[in-house]
């Protein structure tokens, strides 16, 4: 249980982060924040059309989040939420499609191939798809890195390297 407390800690601070530094350029940049738990493989907390622009609104994303972390049943919907986000991701109107996702790279545990996780990561190749492992038991993380797509996973336990893994996902995006 402390490492799935310090792991949901974590992705709320990280999606603090997110909508901290996307504050301010949602004319230019649109974004959603989709979770998934043992229950649901797509839980909204941010709209692209309604993103939070005030900190009481971040602050009430971030509840929500915790409520729903709190509450919900063990489980992992990793390659449905990946799968859908995809899907999701392609239908929208955009110069450039991103899904980002964090893990905990605990998929062993759920008996999930990391080989599907890497072919969802390349299914459509208008959407660039990208996994930050924040978490891991071991060195799992690091191995599942070494299996996915050149370029397209990163792993930190330490939210200070957050801003430039960002950097490095929307600089190669970019370049495409």
């Amino acid at each position: 249980i402390r490492f799935k407390q310090w792991y949901q800690r974590r992705v709320r601070e990280l999606m603090a982060m997110v909508m901290e530094g996307l504050q301010g350029s949602e004319s230019r940049v649109r974004y959603d924040i989709i979770g998934h738990s043992g229950e649901n493989p797509h839980i909204s907390f941010v709209n692209r059309d309604l993103p939070p622009d005030n900190e009481k609104k971040r602050l009430d994303v971030l509840e929500e989040m915790h409520a729903h972390s709190q509450f919900c049943w063990s489980g992992d919907h990793t390659v449905d939420a990946l799968s859908q986000a995809v899907k999701h991701a392609a239908s929208v109107k955009a110069d450039d499609r991103i899904v980002i996702a964090f893990s905990d790279a605990n998929l062993k545990r759920y008996f999930i191939n990391p080989k599907k996780i890497g072919s969802l990561m390349t299914k459509d190749p208008s959407v660039s798809v990208f996994i930050i492992f924040i978490g891991s038991l071991g060195d799992e993380a690091e191995q599942l890195k070494r299996v996915l797509p050149a370029g397209k996973s990163f792993v930190t336990m330490d939210t200070k390297e957050m801003p430039t893994i960002l950097q490095q996902i929307f600089t190669s995006t970019m370049i495409q």
